[in-house]
C-alpha cells in the first residue's frame, strides 16, 4: 500500500514538474521573441544606436535575454535533479551573477540619463554622448562584477581542490561554505540596494520638482520622464528582490521539493516579470520606438 501511494505521489510530482517546466518555457520564449524583435529594431535604425537611452535599453534587453536563457537552463537542471562538476558551475554562476546585477545597474544608469535629460537639458548632449555611453556600459559591467568577485574570491580561498571535481546541483548556495561568506554576500547586496534606491529616489524627487515648475510642452516632457523613472523604480524593486532570492532559497532548503518550489516561484516573479517591463518602458511607451515598430509591421504586412 505504501509503495502504491509513493508511486502515485511520484507520478503526480513528476507531472507537476513537467507542467511547470512547460509554463516557464512558454513564458521565456514569449519574452525572448519580444526582446529579439526590439533588439532587431534597435540595429535597423541609426538614430537608436547613437542615442544614450536607446543604447542602454539595448544593453538591458541583451543582458535580460542572455540571463533568461542561462537561468532557464539552470532551472531545468534543478527541476530534473541533474548535476555536473563544480568547476563548470563556477564559470556559469560567475557569469549569471554578473548579468543578474547588470540589469538593476543599467536601470539606475537609465534613470540618471532621464534625470540629466529633464533637469539638465543644456548639458544632456555633452554628458550623454556616444563615447560617454560606451564608458558607462564598461562601468556598469565593472560594478556588476563586484558581487561575483566577492563571492568567488572567498570560495576560492576556502574550498579544497577535491571540491571542484564533485558533482552538485548548480546553484550559488554550493559556494557558500561558511556563515561569514553568506553575511558578506548579504552586505554587498544590501550596499548595492541602498545606493540604487537613493539614486532612484533622488532622480524622482528632482524630476518631480521640474515637472511642477514647467509649463506646456516642457511639463508634458517632465511628466513623461517622471512616469519613466517610476516604472524604472518598480522594475528595479523587482530586480533587487531578485538579489534576495538566494537567501530565500537557502533559508527554506529543508527538502528538494521546498527548494524546487521556491526556485520556481522566484524565477517567475523576480527573473521573468521584471524583464517583461523593459519592452513596456521603452518599447511600447516610447513614441519613436513605437513608430518604428508600426512601420516594420506595415512593411511585413505589405510583403507577399
Amino acid at each position: 500500500m505504501k509503495d502504491n501511494t509513493s508511486l502515485v505521489g511520484g507520478k503526480v510530482l513528476l507531472r507537476q514538474i513537467n507542467d511547470r517546466v512547460l509554463i516557464v518555457q512558454m513564458l521565456v520564449m514569449v519574452f525572448l521573441c519580444i526582446n529579439l524583435l526590439l533588439i532587431s529594431m534597435f540595429f535597423k535604425n541609426e538614430s537608436f544606436y547613437t542615442t544614450t537611452r536607446y543604447i542602454l535599453f539595448a544593453v538591458n534587453l541583451l543582458s535580460d535575454s542572455f540571463l533568461l536563457v542561462v537561468s532557464d537552463i539552470l532551472l531545468i537542471l534543478v527541476f530534473f535533479n541533474l548535476t555536473f562538476q563544480v568547476w563548470l558551475c563556477v564559470i556559469i554562476c560567475f557569469v549569471v551573477i554578473v548579468y543578474t546585477t547588470v540589469t538593476p545597474v543599467t536601470l539606475t544608469a537609465m534613470t540618471l540619463e532621464r534625470y540629466v535629460a529633464v533637469c539638465m537639458p543644456l548639458h544632456h548632449g555633452e554628458l550623454c554622448s556616444t563615447r560617454n555611453t560606451i564608458n558607462c556600459i564598461l562601468i556598469i559591467h565593472a560594478l556588476s562584477s563586484v558581487p561575483s568577485i566577492f563571492i568567488f574570491s572567498t570560495f576560492f580561498g576556502s574550498a579544497s581542490l577535491k571540491f571542484y571535481t564533485k558533482y552538485q546541483l548548480c546553484s550559488v548556495e554550493i559556494f557558500i561554505l561558511f556563515r561569514w561568506q553568506d553575511n558578506l554576500r548579504s552586505a554587498v547586496y544590501q550596499i548595492f540596494f541602498l545606493i540604487m534606491c537613493i539614486i532612484i529616489v533622488f532622480c524622482y524627487v528632482k524630476i518631480m520638482k521640474v515637472a511642477k515648475a514647467a509649463s506646456g510642452k516642457d511639463k508634458r516632457s517632465s511628466r513623461k520622464g517622471l512616469r519613466t523613472v517610476a516604472l524604472h523604480g518598480f522594475q528595479l524593486l523587482l530586480c533587487l528582490i531578485q538579489l534576495l532570492c538566494p537567501f530565500i532559497e537557502s533559508a527554506i532548503f529543508i527538502s528538494f521539493i521546498s527548494f524546487y518550489n521556491a526556485r520556481y516561484a522566484n524565477f517567475v516573479l523576480f527573473y521573468v516579470a521584471p524583464r517583461c517591463l523593459s519592452p513596456l518602458v521603452y518599447g511600447v511607451r516610447d513614441e519613436v520606438f513605437l513608430k518604428a515598430l508600426k512601420n516594420s509591421a506595415t512593411c511585413v504586412c505589405k510583403c507577399p
